[in-house]
């Protein structure tokens, strides 16, 4: 049996990574470590908290203490570290966050993994999950992101995330901590956020809002189904080489435009197709026999924003045999399918009631 920290496991690509884990080893020991800031949706993982598949602990990375004591209470083999900081936009208008989580927080559990293991390094693993956006930004006729791009990161976010990747490769050099991480390009699927691109546009369409798009849409970005880069955190855990880096891309490149208009044909499609679908969402303007596009509108480009990400996964792929199971086309559509399932999931969101179950069970009962 394995004792796996999981940080951030009640966010987007955390909770995925979950119910794929206690899935396919559903002996682990797995304690989920999340301070369930605004994107932290405890809901995510009720199933497996209540299954008793994992243990659910709240609290803060950044308090050195509290981890150190987690570690000390729990001897972990090896951990996952999910949780940051992540939305581009937030990080413009309150950088200190994406400070404080993203570096100050990494360095604490980099910190407490170093005591705890006490150079007992035999089968231990910190995984540190990053993004493709470290590397900044390519154009068009660049090639694809490798291991060993330069950093250059223009977000105030990226700039958090390739600080914490110094940090984790530091801790290996100097330490010999037995370190991997992990670059993967932008993921999309269930339990995404409504902030971010996908799930903002799918909900937008379906209630009739405005489809805004910085400047003229034509921004790239490479797409990976969620999980696809579960399988991958899997392979590189538990075959990766300790000391080395990983990029796992879904090697699917479309603008943000072309994106927005595919996902209004789908949706209008299937609300053609579905009548239940159409007095479900009566302010959907496929509804009304007009097309969800016309609802797209350019809005000023956000500060820094890069033009492209793409990333060259030959290494994974060489190595590990890794190969993205679900391609765009694929992965799209399960995802407005789930959304469209999961009304009550987003619908609480944005009415705010996501923390109702941490607000009225957990803290009731520490």
């Amino acid at each position: 049996m394995t004792k796996l920290l999981v940080t951030g496991g009640a966010g987007f690509i955390g909770s995925n990574f979950l119910h794929y884990w206690t899935k396919k080893y559903p002996s682990d020991q797995i304690i989920v470590l999340d301070s369930l800031t605004y994107s932290g949706v405890i809901s995510n993982i009720l199933p497996q908290i209540e299954k008793k598949l994992i243990h659910f602990v709240n609290g803060d990375i950044c308090d050195k203490n509290f981890v150190k004591d987690l570690f000390k209470q729990y001897c972990f083999d090896k951990i996952i570290h999910f949780a940051a900081e992540s939305h581009v936009d937030r990080s413009i208008h309150s950088p200190s966050k994406f400070i404080e989580t993203n570096i100050l927080g990494t360095y604490s559990l980099l910190s407490a993994s170093l005591e705890m293991w006490e150079n007992n390094f035999k089968g231990k693993v910190f995984h540190h999950i990053s993004t493709d956006e470290v590397y900044g930004e390519l154009n068009d006729n660049d090639p694809p992101f490798t291991e060993i791009s330069a950093y250059a990161p223009n977000s105030l976010y990226a700039a958090s995330k390739s600080s914490s990747d110094m940090l984790v490769r530091a801790y290996n050099k100097t330490y010999g901590l037995p370190t991997v991480i992990s670059n993967c390009s932008n993921n999309y699927g269930p339990y995404q956020f409504p902030e971010k691109l996908i799930p903002l546009m799918i909900i937008n369409i379906l209630e009739g809002n405005v489809l805004p798009i910085y400047g003229n849409g034509s921004n790239i970005r490479d797409w990976l189904y969620v999980n696809d880069h579960c399988t991958a955190i899997d392979l590189i855990l538990n075959s990766g080489k300790i000391g080395e880096t990983y990029n796992v891309g879904g090697m699917s490149e479309i603008t943000n435009l072309e994106l927005v208009i595919d996902l209004c044909r789908k949706i209008d499609f299937k609300i053609d197709k579905n009548d239940e679908l159409s007095k479900r969402f009566p302010n959907n303007l496929r509804v009304k026999g007009k097309s969800s596009e016309t609802l797209i509108r350019y809005v000023t480009d956000r500060p820094g924003h890069d033009y492209r990400y793409a990333i060259n996964p030959k290494k994974i792929c060489t190595e590990m045999n890794f190969k993205p199971a679900i391609n765009f086309e694929k992965g799209i559509n399960f995802t407005i399918d789930w959304y469209l399932k999961n009304e009550k999931w987003w619908r609480a969101i944005m009415n705010g009631k996501h923390s109702d179950w941490i607000k009225k069970q957990y803290n009731e009962n520490r």
